[in-house]
């Protein structure tokens, strides 16, 4: 529960210190004093959004804090403990407010965003403000209020993800399915082309070879000529040639008894030139007795470069190119393809999340019919002690018309009301009052208190509009609540005041130079003048004291009982 609220530097609060304990707490004080303020403080402190305007003209920055013991609020434990944020005294939240605008949160002096802050602050604190009273007039209110009274929360969020999950797995296979013709098309044309290179079957160094076979087979005769040309020139002139040169030149040279060793350098390069011209003459005879110059094969080669050249002038690349395309081709298909495997993956996904989304939108279909009889029966007997005898109160389930699967269930949620006896019931909006929407919005937020696991329930003047003897039952709703936990309420109603085990007066000090506002922890007898103030004006008269004390002595002997 909320123990201490420290405030400084907030709109025309300079420095603000509350202890609070358990039980009802009430905050009065005259129109204007700040006890709103108060509570605007507080949502800062949870997770509100707000800008520098909240900081009190002269000062640098505002700052809030707020303590909580969380002794009977295990899922804030454990939040906190998953986080390593937890500690062994209070919980702290803190929030800083600069003058330029700037925001910081801390939880348990540790810096952290504002959507922890107000997530933890979600499983502190339950606010119930009179703006309340216009959401009633909406649909997705009425659903998350018996959703809330269900205890079907989880479920709910689950249904909505399913849904969403549904959605989006939807949107993507529609927009594979719309490219799935151009992709057919894509695909005949890729298998096509990938075809014709498969048929061709180019080997990784065939260009290259072909090529050079080519150009041997087409240059055989000039080639074969200039074979015989040169085995005439080396050996088989009559008229001479260079082998008979050689050794000629030999025989000369080594025929005379006494040759210089001079000469021998020389005799043994033309031995050697021999050697070589004779095994030079042996390769040209062989190569002449092998080579064939098959004008078949020739017309077999020049068949398979064209059938190559032309493949590459068709995609309108060099013959080289061809291996490097024919894998991006083969690439690009298996995309395709891969394309036509997540069509057919998405729909068994989109199967999956329709089943899923079917089981547990029917779970929280019927936790909803099983709730919605107890809330509206609890609902209206409420009302009926709020001043509405005779009305009646039912939660319509309406299941929803449309094919699609809808984030909130399978059905609308309409609140419907009958204020006077005898008339039908219609949609809330179309019958309630401004008195009437109060009346029926504060049973429907006592009901569903009752049923929440936040331990700290603030009502920021949720009894605009009500007075009289209806007032008094507001008071008794208000403090019973208290008794089971922390209910903290800020009211103009003396009835309400009465009622709280707690009584904090809000008020404006006037200094020479600027006004402040205070708060004062109110005594036996100070509550009771405030009480009398509230019933009767300023002027208090003993009539005013008497009345005042029989309300709030009677709220703790009705309690004592």
């Amino acid at each position: 529960m909320l123990v201490h609220l420290s405030i400084r530097n907030y709109a025309i609060v300079e420095q603000l210190d509350l202890e609070l304990r358990a039980g009802m707490s009430v905050i009065t004080g005259e129109t204007g004093a700040g006890k709103s303020i108060m509570l605007d403080a507080l949502g800062l402190a949870l997770g509100d959004r707000t800008d520098s305007g909240v900081v009190r003209p002269g000062a640098d920055k505002a700052d809030i804090l707020a303590s909580f013991d969380l002794g009977s609020i295990a899922e804030a434990q454990q939040w906190l403990a998953e986080r390593d944020l937890d500690n062994d005294g209070p919980c702290i939240l803190r929030r800083v407010i600069t003058a330029e605008g700037r925001s910081r949160a801390y939880i348990n002096g540790t810096p952290c965003p504002l959507a922890d802050l107000k997530h933890l602050g979600e499983l502190l604190i339950d606010i119930h403000s009179q703006h309340e009273h216009q959401s009633l007039l909406k649909p997705d209110t009425h659903r998350r209020l018996l959703d809330a009274y269900a205890g079907g929360g989880e479920l709910a969020r689950q249904v909505q993800l399913a849904a969403q999950r549904w959605r989006q797995t939807r949107s993507e296979l529609e927009r594979l399915s719309r490219s799935s013709e151009e992709q057919h098309a894509r695909q005949q044309l890729l298998s096509y082309q990938l075809e014709e290179l498969d048929n061709l079957a180019l080997g990784s160094h065939e260009l290259e070879q072909l090529e050079q076979e080519h150009k041997t087979l087409g240059n055989a005769e000039s080639l074969l000529g200039a074979c015989r040309q040169v085995l005439e020139l080396c050996s088989e002139s009559d008229s001479g040639n260079v082998l008979g040169a050689l050794t000629s030149s030999l025989q000369r040279l080594n025929g005379g008894p006494g040759q210089p060793a001079a000469l021998e350098e020389a005799v043994n390069l033309l031995a050697s030139a021999q050697i070589q011209v004779e095994e030079a003459v042996s390769s040209l005879n062989r190569f002449l007795d092998h080579f064939e110059a098959d004008p078949q094969r020739l017309q077999q080669i020049e068949e398979r470069l064209d059938s190559i050249y032309s493949l590459a002038r068709k995609h309108r690349i060099l013959p080289t190119e061809l291996h490097a395309l024919q894998e991006q081709l083969r690439g690009e298909l298996q995309a395709l393809h891969a394309d036509d495997a997540a069509v057919e993956r998405l729909g068994a996904e989109l199967e999956a999340y329709a089943r899923h989304y079917r089981e547990k939108a029917g779970e929280l279909s019927a936790l909803r019919r099983e709730a919605a009889g107890r809330l509206a029966a609890a609902v209206e007997t409420e009302m009926q002690r709020l001043g509405m005898p005779g009305g009646r109160f039912a939660i319509a389930l309406q299941p929803s018309d449309s094919a699609e699967l809808q984030p909130q269930g399978q059905e609308q949620v309409e609140f419907q009301v009958s204020a006077n006896p005898g008339q039908p019931l219609k949609g809330l909006a179309r019958v309630a009052s401004g008195g009437e929407l109060s009346r029926i919005s504060l049973a429907i937020q006592v009901i569903t208190a009752q049923t929440s696991r936040v331990p700290t329930l603030v009502f920021d003047e949720v009894d605009v509009g009500i007075g009289g003897p209806t007032a008094e039952v507001v008071g008794q709703l208000l403090r019973r609540l208290g008794e089971r936990g922390q209910v903290i309420t800020v009211t103009h109603l003396p009835q309400v005041a009465a009622q709280g085990h707690q009584h904090l007066f809000v008020h404006k000090e006037r200094g020479s130079s600027e006004t402040r506002t205070a708060v004062a922890q109110l005594g036996h007898n100070q509550r009771i003048e405030e009480v009398a103030r509230m019933l009767g004006g300023l002027d208090l008269t003993r009539e005013s004291l008497a009345h005042a004390r029989k309300m709030v002595q009677g709220a703790q002997r009705a309690a004592a009982a």
